[in-house]
């Protein structure tokens, strides 16, 4: 569960330091998500949670 924290920790860390230093570019991103359609949107977050897993996944079974 530490783990867990710490993972949300990160993310939260490098959402924050990507509208910190680039406001402007991020806020360029968010108006081009509106040109994808749904289901690109959904295979693209599926393609990055089974990346996150296999990540995770052998980062655990290393240690």
């Amino acid at each position: 569960m530490r783990e867990l924290f710490i993972a949300f920790g990160i993310f939260l860390f490098i959402e924050g330091i990507l509208y910190a230093l680039f406001p402007s570019k991020m806020k360029n991103m968010l108006k081009k998500i509106d040109l994808f359609k749904e289901s690109q949107l959904r295979i693209g977050g599926l393609i990055f949670v089974i990346l996150g897993f296999l990540i995770i996944y052998n980062l655990k079974s290393t240690l």
